[in-house]
């Protein structure tokens, strides 16, 4: 293993009822006014909304609140949140939902004590150098966001897809009752379980140096997906299977996963960021696509790593096989593995890759073999 420095300052409470304590964890940080950040109207259809603002009076805590977070979450959103927050000058910013929204209130949390453009900072125009606190219910277990310094948001006006790190932006309390996560749709269990195992494998095949503790450990987290993945789609409310599903969402990419190891990068991720914010397609069915695709041009690379997977995983004994199974398991479970199932083909390959044009790590020529892969 690599020297490394590992620190992560997230407090998880994790089990049934643990948002009713919201406003109690929120409080012991001396908090007196947050805002408070949401997608859809499900969570007031469910009474969740209500249960946080119970927990928020009787902890003497205000709040205004902020809804119409999108999936794949846009600057423009962010910017009216932005300005909300400043005028109603909180003091925290607390998310109730899933990673979108999550990734929307770090953003929000930077730009609230900022005058900068906030988009500057996913440029790296500006750096990070103060945030409000964020807390967060994690209602969809995915992007491991509530565990993490990394918020994802898409410029909707130049088609990027960008991503803002700091520690500053780490939550201070993420809360994660399994039991709140069982109305997903079966469509966004499935991407969730292809977003969960794109995290892992990133740094699982590109990393120049990676242990066999670390292997183990992803290969773990990934078989946990798949059988709790289809535990799920027979019963979604195995609350065990649920449990399991939602930490191994957690652990994929709170920084476990990729401790002494080294040189590895992002390619799949960065793929689907230009897809989704070009086409607006679900991040984890964008990376269902996008996975077997780059794992059949990249296998070469680290063709003993590949096989290994292939063992460990499905219990096959080549490179080939066990792209194969991770592709077939894809479409066993309804999660696409085309572009044609986005009703995309040959002619938005060249788009996707021109949106790519920042990028130096795959050459055009190469993005063009794994785009077609995926046809």
């Amino acid at each position: 293993m690599e020297n490394f420095s590992f620190y992560n300052p997230t407090r998880v409470e994790f089990g049934k009822d643990k948002e009713k304590n919201i406003g109690k964890y929120i409080s012991e940080f001396g908090v007196k006014k947050v805002l408070l950040v949401y997608g859809s109207e499900r969570i007031k259809k469910d009474g969740l909304f209500d249960t946080v603002e119970k927990s928020l009076k009787e902890n003497s805590i205000e709040f205004v609140s902020f809804g119409g977070v999108i999936s794949n979450p846009i600057i423009k959103t962010v910017r009216e949140a932005i300005k909300m927050a400043k005028e109603q000058k909180v003091e925290a910013i607390l998310s109730v939902g899933g990673g979108s929204v999550l990734d929307s209130s770090k953003t929000i949390a930077v730009g609230s004590l900022s005058e900068c453009e906030i988009w500057d900072f996913f440029l790296g125009k500006e750096q990070i150098t103060k945030a409000l606190p964020i807390f967060d219910i994690i209602t969809l277990a995915a992007t491991g966001s509530e565990m993490n310094g990394y918020a994802v948001i898409t410029n909707e006006k130049t088609k990027q897809k960008f991503n803002i790190w700091s520690p500053l932006i780490y939550p201070k309390i993420s809360v994660i009752n399994p039991e709140l996560q069982k109305s997903v749709s079966k469509d966004y269990l499935v991407y969730s379980a292809s977003d969960i195992i794109a995290h892992c494998i990133e740094g699982y095949f590109t990393a120049k140096i990676q242990s066999q503790y670390n292997s183990g450990y992803v290969e773990n987290i990934i078989k946990t997906v798949i059988r709790t993945t289809e535990i799920l789609i027979e019963n979604p409310d195995d609350y065990s299977a649920r449990g399991e599903f939602a930490w191994a969402a957690t652990n994929a990419l709170n920084g476990t996963t990729t401790v002494g190891t080294a040189g590895f990068s992002f390619p799949n991720h960065m793929i689907e960021h230009s897809l989704s914010a070009l086409y607006n397609v679900p991040h984890g069915a964008g990376l269902s696509v996008v996975m077997p695709a780059w794992m059949k041009w990249y296998y070469k690379n680290n063709e003993v790593q590949f096989i290994r997977f292939a063992k460990e995983v499905f219990g096959k004994n080549s490179a080939i096989e066990g792209i194969v199974a991770l592709e077939n398991w894809f479409n066993k479970i309804g999660t696409p593995t085309r572009l044609k199932q986005f009703d995309l083909d040959e002619k938005n390959i060249s788009e996707i890759i021109k949106n790519l044009s920042f990028q130096e790590e795959i050459s055009k020529d190469d993005l063009e073999k794994i785009l077609n892969n995926a046809l």
